[in-house]
This record gives C-alpha cells, structure tokens and sequence, in this order.
C-alpha cells in the first residue's frame, strides 16, 4: 500500500571489475532512476547516487556511489534502491499507481476467497508478475499472477484490496521454496497464466552501451 517510500530498481548483479551494478528497474524509463537523485537501501541507511552508464535487458548499467570494485558490486546483489514519493513525478491519471502501492494489498479471489496479499512485483521479459504470499502459511502455497486486466480487473487501493479472477487452473510455488529468488528461472514458480520469458535476470543479454 501507499507508503513514503518507493522502489525503483533492484541490484541484479556486478557489471566488469570497476564496481559497476547491473539494476532490474521498475520505472517506465529505465534510465530515469538516475534522475531522481540519491537512492536509498530498504533500511534508508544507505544512500548512493547514481549515474546510469548502459542500458541491459529489463533495466540498465549505472555506477553507484562508495561502490568501486566487483566484490563492493556483487554483496549488493538483490538491494532494493527507494526514492521519497515526493521526489517523483506526480501521477496523470487517478487510475495510474506505483508498483510499491501494490505490496501488502490483500489478494481476494472474485467469489470471496482469501488468498493473501501482495508481497512483491517481478518485471520479467514478458510482464509483471505479482508474488502473494497465502493467507494461512501451513500447507499453503505461495501463487504467482501474471499481472493483466484479465487476471487482475480492479486495483482497490482505497480499500487496500486486489480482486483476482485467475483461469481455473492455479499454478503455486511450495513454501520450502519461498527462500529462492522468484524473479530467476526455477521450474517450482510457475505463473498462473503462461509466461514466455522466463529468464528475468537483469544481467541477461542484451546489454547495449549508452552513447
């Protein structure tokens, strides 16, 4: 839901030996995270500035502050990097929304059932793909939509809540595997409706230089 915080990009991984990041970005402009100035971890105790230097699948190449070599690059692998809300650009449309307005809405099935809520958002090749965590974690398995009209048809942020109306079938990840990194390729996630890129490692290929 609505918080002062706002992730705008995730560390996927070390770029060459200078210290360089590569960063899955959730912005409609990748490079833009380098425009709305210091980034800060999730704990806000860590702040960098950042300056993008390449474009790569799914985000981009970019130098961040303090960080000047590989060994530096690769312990941020899997850093969140907010922004304050206030420092971005206002919304046009009352039906626009931040991906991080998203997490922790319950998840309602259309004919009433629980399924829990929100816990992230995965940018992959072929979409967005919302993680939700089971309402009630025995035996339970955690679910991942892929994020369309179709399987998501309201977004209720005043009331917190996300109607669901899947296909029949409903493909989950089980619990022993919450700890794996939903965002890589694992044959135990499965999206509820197919996804055709299932590789979502912003360090995949693609990479092109900025000029």
């Amino acid at each position: 839901m609505s918080s002062d915080k706002v992730i705008v990009a995730a560390v996927a991984g070390a770029h060459g030996v200078s210290g360089r990041v590569k960063l899955r970005t959730f912005a409609e402009e990748p490079a833009s995270v380098g425009t709305f100035g210091p980034l800060s971890d999730e704990t806000g105790e860590r702040q960098f500035d950042i300056r993008v230097t390449g474009s790569t699948k799914g985000g981009v190449i970019a130098e961040l502050s303090g960080i000047r070599n590989r060994d530096q690059a690769e312990a941020l692998k899997g850093t969140t990097l907010h922004v304050d809300r206030d420092r971005l650009p206002d919304l046009d449309d009352e039906e626009d929304f931040y991906q991080a307005d998203l997490i922790g809405l319950e998840a309602v099935h259309v004919d009433g059932q629980r399924l829990g809520r929100v816990k992230a958002v995965h940018t992959l090749g072929a979409g967005e793909v919302l993680e939700i965590q089971p309402a009630l974690r025995a035996g339970r398995k955690t679910l991942l939509i892929t994020f369309t009209r179709e399987a998501v048809p309201e977004i209720d942020l005043a009331e917190g809540r996300l109607p669901i109306d899947p296909p029949v079938e409903i493909d989950a990840r089980p619990e022993d595997e919450e700890g794996l990194d939903p965002a890589a390729e694992d044959d135990t996630a499965v999206a509820i409706q197919p996804v055709t890129d299932a590789d979502t490692d912003a360090a995949a290929d693609g990479e092109t230089p900025e000029r």
